[in-house]
């Protein structure tokens, strides 16, 4: 009988504690959100700048870093810097800013500055 590949992949993340599937989805987070700001580190990057995506994954990351800080211990600050970073970064990048507090993810986070 052969064994599903699924049924595999699932024995694997039960094997890991949650906090770090959490970490892993917020640094996969992080990272889209900085390529759709056009953060990344190729000479392209500007050219794919998509504000519309990156206030989607800014508000979802801002959710998620708020309901887990809690329980991510020593990477609660620097998690917590890199959300306000990137919520910088799209305010610097819009045409014409949010108002304080309107931001992506400041209803999670409160205004940023």
């Amino acid at each position: 009988m052969s064994q599903n590949p699924d049924s595999e992949d699932v024995r694997e993340l039960a094997e890991i504690p949650a906090v770090e599937v959490v970490t892993r989805s917020i640094v996969m987070i992080m990272s889209a959100a900085a390529e759709k700001l056009g953060l990344a580190d190729d000479p392209g990057a500007g050219d794919r700048v998509d504000l519309d995506e990156a206030r989607k994954l800014i508000t979802a990351l801002a959710g998620l870093v708020t309901a887990a800080l809690p329980d991510l211990g020593l990477h609660a600050a620097p998690i917590r810097d890199g959300l306000k970073s990137l919520q910088l970064a799209f305010r610097e990048a819009s045409a014409v800013p949010d108002e304080p507090g309107h931001g992506p993810g400041e209803k999670y986070t409160g205004p940023v500055r």
